[in-house]
């Protein structure tokens, strides 16, 4: 049976949709799913060469997905399909059937930054020194401001964290993932009925219309959650710690921060390092201001990641969570 959604979508955009695969092609080209990258609840991701040598990465979607994973899947296809930036992964094609569904992207040989951040075992050294995690996220950075200001219509992605940030080969961050996304093509408050994205990165008028309505400034709020991450090394909340204090990575550095205190970060060696790391806590602290006209934009973001440590005021600390 053929989806509605899919075939309106087909013929709106023609040509310039990505390649639609068959279900013979798919399995051709993952060589019958033999080479699995990784394994998630509801896909399975596979790493191939396509004809032209290029490697690819097809994320295949499981048979007994939840219902409504089909319409995140085509959400996906339309977003991405919109963009094209150095800092927005490629889809190079899909395969949609009542059997099979499957996305096709340019492969990414670093993987996720979240291994790069919450895997201690990982040999890092070298590779993720802080000026390489300042580069990231300006880059990052750069890419949520394509999709907030760059695009023919607005996207919002709703779901940035450290798992939906792929690294390729020089460590280029790509932002990934898009099934969640939101087009909004003229307001910029748009309408979400449910709280979406994943918890320790939602922003707080996800949950309540109290704190405002929803915008790019939902972006902003999860960015500065994963910018917290990046220069914390951990987890905003690590239930795993013996000391209270540091149960809310947030609320212990921001308390450090605001006494001007050693922030007794991992692997800062230099003074150098020291002013990337509090710079981008602070530019953290200003991303997950409770209220969203508090939050400044992406095009802000990448001002401040730009200009000199001085320049920058310590924000006001965010009260909405509490260990």
């Amino acid at each position: 049976m053929k989806d509605p959604n899919v075939e309106t979508y087909i013929k709106k955009y023609g040509s310039l949709a990505p390649k639609r695969y068959q279900c013979l092609d798919i399995k051709k080209i993952t060589n019958s799913f033999r080479e699995e990258l990784g394994e998630g609840g509801f896909c399975s991701v596979y790493k191939r060469k396509l004809d032209d040598g290029r490697p690819v990465a097809v994320k295949v979607l499981k048979t007994n997905i939840r219902k409504g994973d089909g319409e995140e899947f085509i959400n996906e296809v339309i977003s991405i399909s919109r963009t094209s930036h150095v800092n927005i992964v490629s889809l190079l094609g899909y395969c949609y059937t009542t059997n099979k569904k499957a996305l096709m992207f340019e492969f990414m040989p670093n993987g996720s930054l979240e291994k790069f951040i919450h895997n201690k075992n990982i040999a890092t050294e070298g590779c993720l020194a802080w000026g390489k995690l300042h580069e990231i996220a300006i880059g990052i950075a750069r890419g949520l401001e394509y999709l907030h200001r760059g695009c023919n219509t607005r996207i919002l992605h709703l779901d940035v964290k450290p798992h939906n940030v792929l690294l390729d080969e020089n460590f280029c961050p790509k932002i990934s993932d898009f099934g969640l996304a939101k087009l909004c093509p003229k307001e910029s408050i748009i309408s979400v009925l449910d709280a979406r994205g994943t918890i320790g990165y939602i922003a707080p008028e996800l949950f309540s219309r109290n704190f405002g309505g929803v915008s790019h400034k939902a972006d902003v709020y999860s960015f500065g959650m994963m910018v917290l991450e990046m220069v914390g090394g951990r987890k905003n909340i690590d239930e795993s710690t013996k000391d209270s204090s540091k149960l809310y990575y947030p609320h212990w550095v921001c308390d450090r921060l605001q006494k001007d205190n050693n922030l007794g970060l991992h692997g800062v060696m230099s003074s150098q390092d020291n002013e990337i790391a509090k710079k981008m806590i602070i530019i953290g602290f200003w991303c997950i201001q409770t209220y969203p006209v508090r939050r400044p934009s992406m095009n802000k973001v990448l001002v401040m990641l730009e200009v000199s440590l001085d320049t920058l005021k310590i924000p006001p600390k965010p009260f909405i969570y509490t260990p």
